[in-house]
């Protein structure tokens, strides 16, 4: 008896089992995994979070860039409420969106459609539609500036040379906004169309030709198979478009600065000319952190449209 419990002590753990090593060496690669995982962490850590948390503490700081930081709680918050300055730039911003997040999303849907009945030659429209986005925004926004906004050497000043009256949109505080909003919106909206041309791509087509069958028009087919199914994607880039057009810097700053005046003024100039031309750092911070609290919001009520949306 003592013979036999003595085998049993001494016989190996079955296979797969904690104590065994066959447990331990499919053990092995869930654990390093993590090692796939890291380096990603890692560049997340450096680039988004710990700005963001320095930005947040400097927010409610007096801090020049070179002295150290002094806490002043929520001055810094108080002084941006009651600045007629932000509310300028912040009114800039809500019309730079509204506008940016509905004309070339509408205009986008309808040359998309329209790319879906060219036979021949689609490749050629699509790269034609996606080369702005591939040359730099500053590059662009200078070639804007000199061939077609310059009163001397570009298209307007062509256009006064010959009897036609044309004037600089840029130099003029009613129309400087509209102006970098048309650049901005003549890059993005090719985008957009070959994002919009690749999703009805992906449409069944049996329902498209049951449409046609039943005798209904492009606007019905458009309004009720099309769209509803590439709904999930206009959905995205209307979140995509309204983030990017909140955030804008590089347009207005080369194109206009601003001005003139403040008429060109958003939350992302206003910071930087706070921070690196009146050295108020911890106001700048403040301006930051309300921008990127507004684009929360914007992702808040995406999340909650996407989820009632999944749930009807």
């Amino acid at each position: 008896m003592a013979q036999s419990t003595a085998d049993a002590v001494a016989l190996p753990a079955p296979a797969g089992l904690p104590g065994s090593r066959a447990g331990r060496r499919r053990r092995k690669p869930a654990s390093r995994k993590w090692l796939f995982v890291l380096p990603a962490l890692a560049v997340s850590l450096c680039v988004v979070l710990i700005p963001v948390v320095t930005t947040t503490l400097l927010a409610f700081t007096d801090w020049n860039g070179f002295s150290l930081p002094r806490w002043v709680g929520l001055s810094n918050f108080i002084a941006l409420v009651q600045e007629p300055r932000f509310w300028q730039a912040f009114r800039n911003n809500c019309v730079y969106t509204f506008l940016f997040a509905t004309l070339p999303m509408i205009g986008s849907l309808f040359f998309a459609v329209l790319l879906m009945t060219v036979r021949a030659g689609r490749t050629f429209f699509q790269v034609l539609y996606f080369l702005p986005v591939t040359i730099a925004t500053v590059i662009l926004a200078l070639i804007w500036r000199s061939m077609m906004f310059s009163p001397t050497s570009g298209v307007v000043g062509w256009l006064q040379s010959v009897g036609i009256p044309a004037d600089n949109p840029l130099a003029h505080p009613d129309t400087s906004l509209l102006g970098v909003l048309f650049v901005d919106m003549w890059s993005w909206w090719g985008y957009l169309t070959v994002i919009y041309f690749a999703a009805l791509r992906q449409v069944d087509r049996s329902l498209i030709e049951a449409a046609v069958v039943d005798g209904a028009s492009r606007w019905q087919t458009f309004r009720h198979i099309l769209l509803p199914t590439i709904l999930p994607t206009v959905m995205f880039m209307l979140l995509m478009s309204i983030i990017w057009s909140f955030r804008v810097f590089d347009w207005i700053y080369v194109l206009t600065e601003g001005g003139p005046g403040f008429s060109s003024e958003v939350l992302a100039t206003l910071a930087y000319k706070t921070a690196f031309q009146s050295f108020e750092v911890g106001r700048a911070s403040a301006y930051s952190l309300s921008m990127s609290l507004l684009g929360l919001v914007a992702i808040v009520v995406y999340l909650r449209l996407q989820a009632r949306r999944e749930r009807a």
